[in-house]
């Protein structure tokens, strides 16, 4: 049977859980779960994350998938209902939402009752500069002291654009978010990530809301987990299927890219873009086996890989980490020219997964 597995280590999220509580001991966590938990599969991960006080979603479906599996924390939608006809199954479910257009506050007020009777918070979405959702300042005040009046309880929101980088709309962002909490106070805030967990403590406020970090990825460009104290929770493998002894001068793969410039010996992993492995990297990729790196050699094909293993003892039936604790999932969407968060939520549902 081919191999190629995911494994979801139970502890370290459990850890990186820990860690958030260390580093924001007075807010209240509201763990990001979202695109199926980022790729690691949300039935494999909300027992470990179980001492959340709340899970972050995108969308219905995504609330009631957790409510399905048995699992009774608060739940906020960060999009909202995206129709009207959604608002009484979030207030039969418990789901709290956030609003971040007029309609949606229209939908929230025609249900008052129902939702204040289950004691839900509403949160109101300001946008302060990262112009996707959310009611500019102008707006949000009127909106705030409205739903307040008719016997909301409400929670300001808002979403750093560059909290993993030092940039002038930071300091901006912050400006109107403290504008807004004083105006309208008293008024329960949450503006943390997982990089502005790190960043801004003095704005933990009641609620942070942390995502990549929870899976020991970093939000950050210039720190890794191991500088965050995090530990990766995924771990990519395959098996090797078969050893390949090759001249120089021959080439490898499609599109013949690489030519050896010396014998080597090269093995083929039972990987490739059909997994969800990255097919494009501008810059040399590796692999680790028994934590050594080794260079991925060649073109990334759709169910297969070939490595460079020309000075290490490899078999057939050898475990590849494609990404995980030696080779970080970071390091490899580096390589990839894009993001971590990107290569675990694109995994296809090919590989095994196993929870350790």
């Amino acid at each position: 049977m081919r191999q190629a597995t995911v494994y979801i280590d139970s502890a370290a999220l459990q850890y990186n859980l820990n860690r958030v509580k260390q580093l924001a001991p007075t807010a209240k966590i509201v763990s990001m779960v979202k695109a199926n938990a980022y790729g690691h599969g949300v039935k494999d991960c909300l027992a470990a994350l179980s001492a959340s006080d709340a899970f972050g979603v995108a969308c219905l479906q995504e609330a009631l998938e957790i409510r399905e599996l048995g699992y009774q924390q608060p739940i906020t939608l960060i999009e909202g209902v995206f129709v009207a006809d959604e608002m009484p199954i979030v207030i039969d479910q418990n789901i709290e939402v956030i609003v971040h257009q007029q309609a949606q506050v229209d939908w929230l007020l025609a249900h008052k009752d129902a939702y204040i009777a289950k004691d839900l918070k509403v949160w109101v979405k300001l946008n302060s500069g990262m112009n996707r959702l959310g009611f500019k300042i102008d707006v949000i005040k009127d909106v705030i002291n409205q739903l307040k009046a008719e016997g909301f309880i409400c929670v300001l929101a808002m979403h750093f654009a560059n909290a993993d980088a030092d940039h002038p709309l930071n300091d901006e962002q912050i400006r109107q978010f403290l504008e807004i909490k004083n105006y309208c106070a008293p008024l329960m805030g949450s503006c943390c990530n997982s990089a502005a967990i790190y960043k801004y403590p003095e704005l933990h406020f009641d609620f942070v809301r942390p995502g990549i970090m929870l899976y020991g990825a970093t939000p950050f460009a210039d720190r890794d987990v191991h500088d965050l104290d995090l530990k990766p929770v995924m771990t990519f493998t395959a098996e090797v299927i078969a050893l390949n002894h090759i001249k120089a001068g021959e080439h490898v793969g499609y599109g013949s890219t690489f030519t050896a410039e010396q014998d080597m010996t090269l093995a083929i992993v039972s990987i490739g873009y059909g997994d969800g492995y990255p097919r494009a990297f501008p810059k040399q990729n590796y692999v680790a086996i028994n934590g050594q790196q080794t260079r991925v050699i060649g073109r990334v094909a759709m169910d297969m890989i070939a490595i460079d293993v020309t000075a290490m003892q490899v078999k057939p039936g050898t475990q590849v980490e494609l990404w995980g604790n030696t080779r970080l999932v970071d390091d490899v969407a580096e390589a990839n020219g894009t993001i971590g968060y990107e290569l675990l939520c694109r995994l296809s549902h090919r590989p095994l997964r196993k929870v350790i």
